[in-house]
């Protein structure tokens, strides 16, 4: 595989892997969360000031050599017209929010180990579309033990009552009490439907 593919999936596994970090603008440095919306980019409550700045960066999830930079765009909306439930997405992920300003988040350009990436890269809308929700719910009502097992075999980490919020053609998202966690399957691409899933969620656990 071209190495410039191999950085460039690498570096959108780690924005998947890693939904949380610190916003720089205008002087400032603030912890941030962010969330995947289906169309690809990702979603946030935010600073009046975050919105009026004219460069963001987003370090995923620190400032070192080794993490993710990533230079955004932040466009507000207002929940109250908000017809594709972007707040509502951020909510199931994180919880309550410490902000009433919203933004959709834009990828600009990325700079990961050293490489600098445009940030179309990073817009991949998910395949999955309306079967995500029906997917989530069946999991969480009959495979939470397994979804507890997988995170043990990948991360060798407990999570008591965990809870799968998003999932992916790549992966699955799993809500555990203060983060979120990414369980990634062997082969990307591998989950197509709610079959699927289950297969690649039991060999997450069996391997």
């Amino acid at each position: 595989m071209d190495n410039d593919i191999v950085i460039e999936q690498d570096a959108y596994q780690w924005l998947r892997g890693h939904l949380g970090g610190f916003l720089r603008f205008d002087g400032e440095r603030i912890a941030i969360k962010i969330a995947p919306m289906a169309d690809g980019t990702f979603v946030a409550p935010v600073m009046v000031a975050m919105l009026m700045a004219a460069d963001t960066v987003l370090e995923l999830p620190d400032d070192g050599e080794d993490d993710l930079h990533l230079m955004v765009s932040l466009e507000k909306f207002d929940e109250r017209d908000d017809t594709s439930g972007c707040a509502d997405r951020w909510r199931t992920y994180h919880g309550d929010p410490p902000d009433v300003n919203w933004a959709r988040i834009t990828i600009d350009a990325v700079k990961f180990h050293g490489h600098f990436i445009d940030g179309e890269v990073f817009v991949r809308p998910n395949a999955l579309g309306t079967q995500e929700s029906p997917i989530c719910r069946a999991i969480n009502r009959t495979k939470r033990d397994l979804v507890r097992t997988a995170i043990f075999q990948q991360f060798r980490a407990d999570a008591e009552d965990p809870l799968v919020v998003g999932v992916d053609a790549d992966g699955f998202d799993v809500r555990r009490q203060f983060d979120i966690l990414r369980l990634r399957t062997p082969t990307d691409g591998v989950v197509s439907d709610e079959a699927s899933a289950l297969k690649a969620l039991e060999s997450l656990a069996n391997s």
